[in-house]
């Protein structure tokens, strides 16, 4: 009997589908989420908060840390004298938090306030 291995029928192997799914978690974790909201109190000044979301593996924050996306979130407003005045990152585990640095999901929050107030 002669085996003809290109005429072999082709099963879909379990190792290809944990593959599709492997891929399709590293694409939906590779993209951040970010909000920001301003509230004025004043003509020329007024308070802010803004979030970041990371997703960690293997201490690789993706894209990049929630502290930092929040921030630049911020930032990007451009408003005048801006004054972080708190500032949060959950989960927070204190000496376990080398836990979510294997696999984890952080959000940062920071709020203060921006512009100046008149007399």
């Amino acid at each position: 009997m002669v085996d003809f291995p290109m005429m072999a029928r082709r099963r879909s192997s379990p190792s290809r589908w944990r593959h599709l799914l492997v891929a399709s978690i590293a694409l939906l974790t590779l993209t951040a989420c970010a909000s920001v909201r301003f509230e004025r109190t004043t003509e020329t000044s007024g308070t802010f908060e803004s979030e970041g979301w990371a997703f960690t593996i293997l201490s690789i924050d993706l894209p990049k840390p929630a502290l930092q996306i929040a921030r630049e979130n911020a930032s990007d407003s451009n408003l005048a004298n801006m004054q972080v005045e708190e500032v949060s990152v959950v989960p927070n585990l204190g000496w376990f938090n080398w836990l979510l640095d294997i696999v984890g999901v952080r959000r940062a929050r920071i709020t203060g306030t921006w512009g100046y107030e008149g007399d």
